[in-house]
């Protein structure tokens, strides 16, 4: 009797339940590695999957996203929200001349500004400027300058005073490397991701920040934004299919997730969130300002971009997984999804930690200076803060990586099954 291959014997032992979906290569928009690439406009025409995404989408996504876009009408600024007297005028100018101050030689220079903008625009304004060795970035003939302008001065001499350096036009550059190298790599999709992100910069600064200000709860406006923003987001990168409506709701769920984990450790905590520079000045003169709502929203906000990566790319490995094998189960769908998630999660985790780090690095640093045990250090509230922001949107991540799985598993298991199984019917 011919003996049977050792790989078939091994195969007629396994338990269906425990067979495995082997992870194609080249999986989630490039996190994997090799040349195999599988066609994944087969999963998306898919008429069983198009069901059950319907399903999603008309049960979860459509009632959330129509909720939260009448939510924001609703709560939209109207009007500005400027103080009167905290907003100073501005102007800015280039360096044509430089001196020492005549009655200061030791202390500062004296620098002549032709005035770009400003109630002066055109005139020569004489400016103090900071003496070159006791600033850290000397004022240089040619330099352009931010100043400040005090309205009610009568003489040109008094009536502007030095803020900073003008960097606009190298912030101006690095942007366009920055949209260049986008859209050289990902072409028209770098486009749409730019679209996405001004798009996102719009809901920051005339929706978010305005509505917070005029005394609405910040985390609801926070949820309703971060959710807004990623339905643009994401569907003007990916476009509206179904495998993008499926990384949308694990998104969202995500977001939610990390919106109660915010608020729950903040309290446990007993962050106040006055601690961060700028707080204390935003309550004086917004004394209703929910300032530990604040905080939880900056949770929320700060991990939004992370959130998107890791559903989107979720959502794609299943998607790839399905087309590579319309037969696999949702089981072993969830399975490969979870072991692909596992070392994504593992790398974009500690991203995420570390820029929360770099952020409290000046904090982390005087601490040193003093020698303070550790335990005070991490009990203070600037670095207690900065630890529950790093892991609460840590947790948050973590948890996108199996509620997306299983809402791509549920969407696209046995579809070759179910699909013989409505050919016999007919």
């Amino acid at each position: 009797m011919a003996s049977r291959p050792v790989g078939r014997r091994r195969a007629d032992r396994r338990s269906p339940r425990r067979e495995r979906l082997d992870v194609p290569a080249g999986h989630g928009h490039g996190h994997g590695h090799g040349d195999h690439v599988v066609d994944t406009s087969v999963v998306d025409a898919d008429a069983i999957v198009a069901r059950r995404v319907r399903i999603v989408v008309a049960a979860i996504l459509a009632p959330l996203i129509t909720a939260a876009v009448i939510t924001m009408i609703v709560l939209w600024p109207g009007g500005g929200v400027k103080v009167a007297s905290y907003q100073t005028e501005t102007a800015r100018g280039e360096v044509t001349k430089l001196v020492a101050c005549p009655e200061k030689r030791d202390q500062c220079d004296l620098a002549t500004v032709q005035l770009s903008d400003g109630p002066d625009k055109g005139k020569a304004a004489p400016v103090q400027v900071p003496q070159a060795g006791k600033a850290p970035i000397p004022v240089k003939v040619g330099d352009t300058l931010m100043l400040g302008v005090q309205s009610d001065a009568t003489d040109i001499a008094d009536r502007y005073q030095y803020v900073d350096h003008d960097r606009t036009k190298p912030l101006l550059i690095l942007a366009a490397v920055f949209a260049l190298a986008v859209v050289a790599l990902s072409r028209w999709r770098g486009l749409a991701a730019l679209g996405a992100l001004a798009v996102t910069a719009v809901m920051l600064t005339q929706f978010i920040l305005p509505a917070i200000l005029k005394g609405s709860n910040p985390l609801l406006v926070a949820v309703v934004g971060g959710t807004v923003i990623m339905a643009v987001a994401l569907f003007l990168t990916h476009g509206i299919s179904a495998e993008s409506s499926i990384a949308l709701s694990g998104t969202v769920a995500a977001l939610g997730l990390t919106v109660l984990l915010g608020w729950f450790f903040t309290k446990l905590t007993l962050l106040t969130g006055i601690a961060p520079e700028g707080a204390s000045a935003a309550k004086q003169f917004f004394p209703n300002l929910d300032l530990t709502g604040l905080l939880v929203a900056g949770m929320v906000i700060g991990a939004l971009g992370v959130l998107d990566d890791v559903t989107v790319t979720q959502a794609a490995a299943v998607w790839e997984l399905s087309a590579a094998n319309p037969a696999a189960s949702r089981a072993q769908l969830i399975g490969a999804g979870l072991r692909i998630g596992r070392t994504h999660v593992a790398s974009v985790v500690n991203t995420l930690v570390l820029a929360y780090a770099g952020a409290a690095m000046p904090v982390l640093i005087t601490f040193a200076i003093q020698g303070l045990p550790g335990q005070y250090v991490v009990s203070t509230e600037l670095v207690a803060m900065e630890i529950v922001r790093g892991l609460v949107g840590s947790l948050g991540i973590i948890a996108a990586v199996p509620l997306t799985t299983a809402l791509a598993a549920m969407a696209v298991a046995d579809r070759s099954r179910d699909l013989a199984g409505t050919e016999n019917n007919n």
